[in-house]
């Protein structure tokens, strides 16, 4: 295995920057590090819903979800480091694959559905929300500074497995969905 840190802090960042993989110093919010947190924000957060799901022995989809853990890292090591590429076409259509396999089990989405109903199902929309606000992140990242290889896809890939896992651990925990209610006509 490769680097490994000895010192947790180093002071180098306390007058607001911080250092990239390729040595560059950029201010703490600059848009690649916005970046880099929000897929750090997302993947703590995929973290607490698979201790959940451990809980609650859903197996399958943990099978699913936590090999996007380490992608998701990966996925920070390329922001992180440019010249570094680590996702690939495969990891995407693993994704495809998933929730093509899901979708075909629960069917067309009729309604509009509410994050809700158990807190497995809510934290998986929140996961999804997560991913969506990475991705946007990435993409105004991508504006300034284009991205290569397929970790914009992969993260837009992933927000959509996250909404069908969210559909499927209701139906394992034998939840209904919440569907929307539009407010009264005036």
């Amino acid at each position: 295995m490769g680097f490994r840190l000895s010192k947790i802090y180093t002071r180098t960042g306390d007058k607001g920057e911080t250092g990239l993989g390729d040595g560059r110093r950029v201010p703490k919010d600059h848009p690649r590090i916005e970046a880099i947190g929000e897929v750090d924000t997302l993947n703590s957060q995929l973290g607490v819903l698979l201790a959940g799901l451990a809980e609650q022995g859903l197996g399958e989809v943990i099978e699913v979800l936590a090999p996007c853990q380490h992608r998701l890292f990966d996925l920070g090591g390329e922001l992180a480091m440019p010249s570094y590429q680590a996702l690939n076409t495969a990891e995407v259509e693993r994704l495809e694959a998933a929730i093509d396999r899901w979708n075909e089990e629960l069917g067309p989405l009729e309604n509009f559905i509410l994050p809700g109903g158990s807190m497995l199902v809510a934290q998986a929309h929140v996961c999804r929300s997560l991913a969506r606000s990475a991705e946007r992140r990435c993409q105004q990242l991508n504006a300034l500074e284009p991205l290569a290889g397929v970790g914009l896809a992969y993260i837009n890939r992933l927000s959509d497995l996250l909404f069908v896992a969210a559909r499927l651990i209701a139906r394992r925990q034998g939840i209904g969905e919440i569907l929307w209610q539009a407010a009264a006509k005036p």
